[in-house]
């Protein structure tokens, strides 16, 4: 496909040729099983990620990866993990809890999501696949994870090492290592659990390792000259940082202002489904408390949420049993939506990269949406940083006198 999301769903639209011609995945010697399951999806060009690094991931070699959120890599990474699973097989003996490959991503939502996309791309391979992720029951995943032999493991760190620690996951036989969204480990301090996760694999010299980033900071690349050998990089320039089908609009306003502008904005008919980011959890839970009161159906999604209510929530959203979202940058990435019509902007993000992935929740698959940020006295000079990262200056405007009654 030519604008593959990340998030892979077996109701994806057959793509249309490109005008810049692209490499074919038939066009690649893949394996009956993977070739069936891209055809049923739809993915009939490679994104250029998948085009760039497929070459060299399936012919063995170490890859690291630059690219941003929605352009395929997931698929890329889940491509060649199969391929090269199918053409080595498993030992006849093997004991249980032994991976053969393993994902590492930073939020339980990109962990689960990548288990669901691995599952329909794996769908005719016979590899299971098995994910290890906090805040859901320890002893149902362990029983799951005891069902079978473990062909691909995709886990979040703190997890993972748990399963370690108890000796119930070896790591000692992997045959590859896939490292995903390594700048937001860096974000989130994850990065010494990664190093203890990477100490009990293999050595780089006997395992593949892809390693993939949006961004590649100096600590980035210290890590991957530490992790990965003779490594290819590729580096995917998104064509457009901000999405062409989503409109931005900055509101000025004061803090006290805030809320009934949101209030106003939810009660237009034009806002079906809205997804509204703040910065801090406790933002996050006095806002969605305020949202309830007046009235409307509106879900939580942070850190503290216990997971299963996570899954439910988007659950619900997506089925449009609730109108809005209330989330940290938790749900900023990894995490597809059809159908968002809208996002707001509470609070602007410290991190200029965090608004694109915020207003990248609207306006997916060619339709249009609508980004909406509120700019006061104690965020707005995070502005200038945010229109550096996009390329242009960013309209501000004073809100209609009626959203603001």
């Amino acid at each position: 496909m030519s604008n593959q999301p990340d998030t892979i769903t077996p109701t994806a639209a057959p793509s249309t040729k490109p005008a810049v011609e692209r490499l074919r995945f038939d066009q690649m010697e893949l394996s009956s099983p993977i070739q069936r399951a891209l055809a049923e999806m739809g993915f009939e060009f490679c994104s250029p990620i998948q085009e760039k690094s497929l070459p060299f991931s399936l012919s063995g070699h170490d890859v690291l990866g630059k690219a941003q959120t929605g352009t395929g890599k997931t698929a890329a990474f889940l491509i060649a993990l199969f391929e090269d699973l199918l053409a080595n097989p498993a030992p006849e003996e093997r004991y249980g809890g032994e991976a053969r490959a393993l994902v590492i991503a930073p939020t339980r939502e990109l962990v689960m999501q990548i288990a669901s996309d691995a599952k329909i791309i794996g769908k005719y391979t016979g590899l299971s696949v098995h994910t290890l992720v906090g805040g859901m029951d320890y002893g149902k995943q362990l029983q799951a994870l005891h069902s079978g032999h473990v062909d691909i493991l995709v886990a979040t760190p703190g997890r993972l090492l748990d399963f370690c620690e108890k000796r119930e996951v070896y790591l000692d036989q992997l045959e590859l290592m896939v490292i995903d969204e390594a700048d937001r480990m860096l974000d989130m301090g994850f990065i010494p659990q990664v190093k203890r996760i990477v100490r009990m694999a293999p050595a780089k010299t006997h395992r593949q390792t892809l390693l993939f980033s949006a961004t590649f900071s100096d600590d980035v690349l210290r890590l991957a000259e530490q992790w990965m050998l003779d490594r290819v990089t590729v580096e995917i320039e998104p064509e457009s940082v901000a999405t062409d089908t989503v409109e931005q609009l900055v509101y000025l306003v004061s803090g006290d202002e805030k809320f009934t502008l949101l209030n106003n904005l939810m009660a237009r008919e034009d806002v079906t489904s809205l997804m509204i980011f703040a910065n801090r959890r406790d933002q996050c839970r006095r806002l969605h408390e305020k949202l309830r009161k007046k009235g409307y159906r509106v879900g939580l999604l942070s850190g503290e949420i216990a997971q299963a209510k996570r899954i439910k929530t988007l659950d619900d959203f997506k089925a449009g049993r609730i109108q809005a979202i209330v989330a940290t940058d938790v749900a900023g990435r990894g995490i597809h939506i059809d159908d968002v019509s809208h996002v707001v902007n509470y609070t602007l993000p410290e991190e200029p990269e965090d608004y694109v992935h915020r207003i990248g929740r609207t306006g997916r698959a060619g339709s249009s949406g609508q980004s909406i940020s509120f700019a006061c006295e104690d965020d707005a000079f995070l502005l200038p940083d945010i229109e550096t990262l996009l390329g242009r200056k960013l309209e501000c405007l004073q809100p209609p006198d009626e959203l603001l009654k």
